[in-house]
């Protein structure tokens, strides 16, 4: 099975983790490896992380999900449960799941400590 998958998280899927504390199955389990990563546009490391990430997405097993709050009509109520809910006032903040299980976060990694922490 083959999964290519650079993705914009939708209001939907970032409301719906705000409303249960976690992000739904069909995220976490959408391939092998997945890191969703919650940042706002203007981050310099965020811009050299998305210079990267695309082709790491494209790694057979891998699914990266992404969501530039700052941009989006839920900004402060996002930001609030991103800080408050994962504890972490940082970006790029970024969730790795294995198997649809959270494995562990991080916030900006250059594109080799990222792949380690994905489990490539």
């Amino acid at each position: 099975m083959v999964f290519l998958m650079l993705s914009k998280m939708t209001e939907k899927q970032c409301a719906a983790a705000m409303a249960s504390g976690e992000f739904e199955s069909a995220l976490r389990g959408a391939a092998p490896k997945v890191a969703i990563v919650l940042t706002q546009s203007w981050c310099p490391q965020w811009t050299m992380m998305r210079s990267w990430l695309g082709a790491v997405a494209e790694t057979p097993g891998v699914a990266v999900y992404f969501v530039e709050y700052d941009n989006e009509p839920f900004f402060e109520p996002f930001m609030q449960f991103k800080e408050d809910s994962f504890g972490n006032r940082e970006i790029p903040y970024v969730r790795y799941y294995r198997d649809g299980e959270f494995v562990r976060s991080s916030n900006y990694l250059d594109k080799s400590s990222f792949l380690r922490a994905l489990g490539l």
